[in-house]
């Protein structure tokens, strides 16, 4: 499939909405469980959307309009949810990750954008602004698979000997 901004955009903005649907009530032990040692539960990973809200992707896609290949792209840091989250419910998260894409996405939408421009990306050198933002789209669409698997871990037992039909169940541990 070629990269299309509007078939992108139709993706993104359908994030919140799937997580909200998807997580907002449900008992804690769907959201904060993990599939065991440094793995993310879906509250973290809602959290780890939110600071690419905030610190990747528009900062990431401004940074090629000001200053193309010039300038690098800002570290990320992946692990920032857990600061940043502290004391909050996954529905203050919800609902602040809903905003926060909104705003980009009608920022994005208000810019004119080159999908041949380049950037720097400190560890991947030369990227285009269609690289960035079909990753974007993957990384959401990553996450939402990741939070399916970390759900489906939690009945990883329980499941008994179906467990050799469920591919869900047999993924290895992916985070950021």
């Amino acid at each position: 499939m070629r990269f299309n901004l509007e078939e992108a955009i139709s993706v993104l903005e359908r994030t919140p909405k799937v997580l909200e649907v998807w997580l907002r009530g449900l008992p804690p032990g769907w959201t904060t469980q993990n599939e065991g040692g440094q793995t993310w539960s879906p509250y973290d990973v809602v959290g780890h959307l939110i600071h690419g809200e905030t610190s990747d992707w528009i900062p990431r896609i401004q940074r090629i309009l000001q200053h193309g290949e010039s300038v690098p792209f800002d570290k990320f840091d992946r692990e920032a949810q857990f600061r940043e989250s502290k004391g909050k419910t996954l529905e203050q998260l919800l609902g602040e990750f809903a905003e926060l894409r909104a705003k980009n996405l009608e920022d994005l939408r208000s810019l004119k954008l080159d999908l041949a421009a380049k950037g720097k990306h400190q560890a991947l050198g030369t990227v285009t602004m269609e690289n960035l933002l079909a990753t974007w789209v993957a990384h959401d669409l990553t996450h939402v698979s990741q939070i399916s698997r970390v759900m489906a871990h939690q009945y990883r037992d329980a499941v008994g000997p179906w467990v050799e039909f469920l591919g869900v169940l047999k993924s290895g541990h992916v985070s950021g």
